[in-house]
């Protein structure tokens, strides 16, 4: 195989390397998503015992955060990742052959670990590569990850109507995710700004780094909530066939990839600023449409309007976070995702317990707030970034 920088120069190399991984990430985990009813299906698990078994997927991702950043700040992103890439996809393999419960339950404690400790190493590469580039380019990445998501659902719905075993499907994503990284591996950036292998485990975040978190949490439980209760707000409030139930997801999911892809350009010519207060307002706009014209056009309308205002609210924050002049990278990183994590952990939880009180549509109006909360963050977020 020709050197891949006789073709391009060195900083597009980088490029190219960590947004293969950021694809890795998202085929992973989507695959397991989309194969999650066919193991229920396998162990014979109620709705309630599955909800217990996928719970510790969530605690090894919080496990996990700050042992995270310390890790890249020791040992450098670039050795994180390429273990991350190859001990990720492993997780999802061993998954598909898991013989009992518990072990099911330990893999999926491994397998959300792993993904943080890929997600934290992966997102302070591209905090080094954004800088080489002087530009925002961390939302393309994000959008990298939207690509493999897709891909990976796409190949899991092959494998579903193939009546493909799982731990086959599994298998060939891993072989497939060990090729991109054998690939792409040699290309990453070999060493991180503030790089410190004397840094502390815990380190507390400061004013600012709380500020982005907050902005993550916001946005990732308006993500959390149309990954969860999309669908069935369709069924529910819009009252759509059964058919048409998962147009709202496919919207929303559609038009937050297809946001990261343009996110950079707004930035560079509007600033991070003023490019958060016009995603908050989108995703307020979007969500009071879908709860004041609940019907089918008019609600498909709303979550495209939702999924473009998510669409590069985290990817900046966390390229904020990167260059935090208190924090090391990989610390100041895991601290917003920490806070942001959060967000998602909680928020679906939150509007079921609001819905069952009330009604569905109230608790979409209580997300609808977070978006106001964005906006009024945003100015913060512009102080760090150097924006008016």
């Amino acid at each position: 195989m020709k050197d891949l920088t006789v073709h391009l120069n060195l900083k597009q190399a980088h490029r190219i390397a960590a947004s293969v991984f950021f694809f890795i990430a998202g085929l992973t985990y989507s695959s397991w998503a989309c194969r999650i009813h066919d193991i229920k299906a396998t162990f014979q698990l109620s709705d309630a015992a599955l909800g217990s078994v996928l719970f510790a997927l969530p605690i090894g991702l919080m496990v996990s955060l700050p042992v995270s950043g310390w890790l890249v700040t020791r040992y450098g992103s670039r050795k994180v990742l390429i273990s991350a890439g190859l001990l990720f996809p492993v997780m999802l393999s061993a998954i598909g052959f898991a013989p009992g419960i518990w072990q099911l339950v330990i893999l999926l404690f491994l397998f959300g670990l792993m993904n943080n400790l890929f997600e934290i190493s992966m997102n302070t590469q591209a905090v080094g590569i954004e800088a080489l580039y002087g530009r925002s380019i961390m939302a393309s990445f994000h959008g990298l990850w939207s690509v493999g998501g897709f891909a990976g659902i796409g190949i899991g719905t092959i494998a579903v109507s193939q009546d493909i075993p799982v731990n086959y499907h599994f298998s060939l994503i891993c072989v497939l995710c060990f090729l991109l990284v054998v690939f792409s591996w040699k290309y990453l950036l070999s060493e991180d700004e503030k790089t410190d292998s004397d840094a502390p485990i815990f380190a507390r975040p400061d004013s600012s780094i709380l500020k982005l978190g907050l902005i993550a949490f916001s946005s990732l439980v308006t993500e959390g909530t149309m990954f969860d209760w999309s669908g069935i707000y369709f069924q529910k409030v819009v009252q759509t066939p059964e058919h048409l139930t998962t147009v709202g997801y496919i919207a929303f999911m559609s038009t937050m990839a297809g946001g990261r892809f343009v996110a950079d350009r707004f930035v560079t010519k509007l600033g991070t600023k003023r490019v958060l207060q016009l995603s908050g307002s989108l995703t307020t706009t979007g969500l009071i449409i879908a709860i004041c014209l609940p019907y089918l056009v008019t609600a498909t309308i709303g979550f495209l309007l939702v999924g473009i205002g998510v669409s590069s609210v985290v990817p900046l924050v966390l390229a904020l976070a990167g260059k935090s002049k208190t924090m090391a990278p990989g610390v100041a990183i895991a601290a917003v995702s920490t806070v942001g994590f959060f967000g998602f952990l909680l928020g679906p939880p939150v509007i079921g317990f609001i819905s069952e009180a009330s009604d569905l549509r109230w608790s979409f109006a209580l997300i609808a707030l977070l978006g106001t909360g964005i906006m009024l963050l945003a100015s913060q977020a512009g102080r760090i970034s150097g924006d008016n």
